[in-house]
């Protein structure tokens, strides 16, 4: 299958014909769902996984059936334990051709991480940030990120004055959508600092897929987030929502990753293995991104204010 690709293409239909022997890919999140169908796909077609996971038992098991796959210790929510895994990485040398920023939580009970930042913001970017920010030098001219992101981003932009909620109400949804415009924002600004040595990145929806990302929500709360889905569609959008199968949903990280043109997705956010336009909506979550999550002036001010909470320039 050459194309064109969709919302139904799934991961090895996407991959058809293409030989990735040669190639060095890291993903974070190994232990489940979407990177555990990035790493089997990417592998099946010649490429050289290394699978990051906090859970080391939980990610052997869940990819055994992968030949040849490398595991790193990685707890996003433990900036220790990024910096030591990054550190690893680094002596060990070798460079990657695409690192997928797979690895995430989503609308779980306000908390904290080891850091003392909101468990979402703190684990889906700063974590993050912290990690791929570290290792970026082991991306050649060539290389890629790949942030994954979701329309959830739709929910809220980021909040640089109170981003770990000290002052303002928690709310599941909210948090969750100001850390996913956080992996555009982080993608943008990437790209604009690494493109001149020939890296770009790029920040994506993978599509609504029931895995264990939604672990903390009740089936109430997954049925309210598909009306306004529904509701927020255009044409016949609007009565066509559909669960993606996770094959499905790892199309559009492998396709980033290695189909895309770099040019065609660089500082760009993607979604059902195509580019997406910017779009404004005031009701329910609909496709394409907000122009808030793909403002330059907005990722820099980010950047800045991510190095001030970790702790570290880069």
């Amino acid at each position: 299958m050459t194309g064109p690709f969709g919302a139904e293409t799934t991961t090895d239909e996407v991959l058809e014909g293409v030989d990735l022997t040669g190639k060095r890919i890291l993903v974070t999140g190994a232990s489940a769902g979407l990177g555990v169908e990035t790493a089997r796909a990417l592998t099946a077609h010649g490429a050289k996984v290394v699978g990051a996971a906090r859970d080391l038992g939980k990610a052997r098991t869940a990819t055994a059936h992968i030949p040849g796959m490398e595991l790193v210790e990685l707890d996003l929510a433990s900036l220790a334990s990024v910096r030591n895994a990054a550190d690893a990485l680094n002596a060990d040398g070798r460079p990657f051709d695409v690192i997928i920023a797979n690895a995430g939580v989503m609308a779980c009970p306000f908390g904290k991480t080891a850091d003392g930042f909101e468990t979402q913001f703190g684990t889906n970017h700063l974590g993050h940030f912290v990690f791929v920010n570290r290792i970026a030098g082991l991306l050649g001219a060539g290389g890629r990120l790949v942030n994954l992101s979701s329309a959830g981003h739709q929910f809220a932009d980021v909040d640089l004055e109170d981003p770990n909620f000290e002052t303002t109400p928690y709310v599941e949804f909210v948090a969750y959508g100001r850390s996913k415009t956080a992996n555009i924002l982080f993608a943008v600004e990437f790209d604009r600092r690494h493109r001149a040595r020939g890296v770009r990145a790029t920040a994506l929806h993978p599509g609504g897929i029931q895995t264990e990302l939604g672990r903390h929500m009740t089936q109430e709360v997954i049925q309210q987030l598909v009306q306004a889905r529904v509701a927020a569609g255009r044409g016949e959008a609007a009565n066509t929502f559909q669960w993606k199968t996770i094959p499905q949903g790892a199309a559009t990280s492998v396709w980033a990753a290695v189909v895309a043109p770099a040019e065609a997705i660089g500082g760009h956010y993607c979604e059902d293995c195509h580019v997406a336009g910017v779009v404004e909506s005031s009701a329910g979550v609909s496709g394409g991104v907000r122009s808030y999550a793909v403002d330059p002036e907005r990722a820099k001010a980010l950047w800045a204010k991510s190095e001030a909470m970790v702790g570290e320039r880069f």
